[in-house]
């Protein structure tokens, strides 16, 4: 996310880790917009056996094979400029998914700053979208995944995309009250709470709402002392039966002017 305070610009990046199930954050760590992305992913503790994805932003090549020796697995977008080579094509144009143009075993050597060379063995998948008729250009770990199951863990990558979207279009994200670094910070968790809370109320109620309907309703409100689920089940029988001759809502806050 990026700010523009008065004539100062700035950036924060907020990094998080979303399971998938459950659609919510459970990893977020911010910084600022001049620190690189992959240094994020060395921080990430995920016990073995677990899958992640991530934008290649985030590549690491030393974690890649850390993972691989915790059983970790891994899905992200290969870099462009990648050189490697090929020790194995598993494509089979009979039984892989339609979408698919190739699978290979590949091995690529990056140099490190400590002088030492790293060796990594991965897999590349490479698909075209049947909807924009994109190229791309998946490297995980795991052999064992068949094409389809790997471009969908790749696909699931943008509910955290949705997520900030969300948050951006329903909560004040595209304005700071504040110019320190604490304050822009603060102003980010409170956004993420109140959208942990709507979610929250929202699985309690039976009645569909859109989540930008139910963020407008519940701002719309604050002032009110309402049984909360059943005025979001009908809010529209709650509020006449609070006006009914007149009154105002139970509970509402009254300002006397003296």
């Amino acid at each position: 996310m990026d700010s523009t305070i008065g004539k100062k610009n700035g950036g924060i990046k907020s990094h998080t880790i979303m399971r998938v199930l459950t659609g919510v954050p459970e990893f977020i760590r911010h910084t600022a917009a001049r620190v690189h992305d992959h240094v994020m992913l060395g921080m990430v503790k995920l016990p073995k056996d677990s899958f992640i994805t991530f934008d290649r932003a985030y590549i690491d090549y030393r974690v890649f094979e850390k993972f691989t020796r915790r059983r970790i697995t891994y899905v992200t977008k290969m870099k462009k400029n990648l050189t490697y080579n090929i020790l194995e094509r598993r494509y089979d144009r009979d039984t892989s998914d339609a979408r698919v143009r190739r699978d290979d075993i590949i091995e690529f050597r990056k140099r490190l700053k400590n002088g030492k060379e790293l060796v990594h063995k991965s897999r590349l998948v490479e698909y075209v979208d049947p909807h924009t008729r994109k190229r791309w250009q998946l490297l995980t770990n795991n052999a064992d995944l068949k094409d389809a199951e790997v471009i969908e863990i790749y696909r699931r990558r943008w509910q955290i995309e949705s997520l900030y979207k969300q948050l951006k279009q329903n909560f004040p994200l595209h304005f700071f009250y504040g110019e320190s670094a604490n304050a822009i910070e603060t102003q980010i968790w409170v956004v993420m709470i109140a959208n942990l809370l709507v979610k929250l109320v929202k699985a309690q109620v039976k009645r569909e709402w859109s989540f930008s309907n139910l963020v407008s309703l519940l701002r719309n409100s604050l002032g009110y002392y309402y049984d909360l689920v059943p005025f979001l089940e009908n809010p529209e029988r709650v509020a006449a039966n609070s006006f009914v001759g007149g009154r105002s809502p139970p509970g509402q806050l009254q300002l006397n002017l003296v």
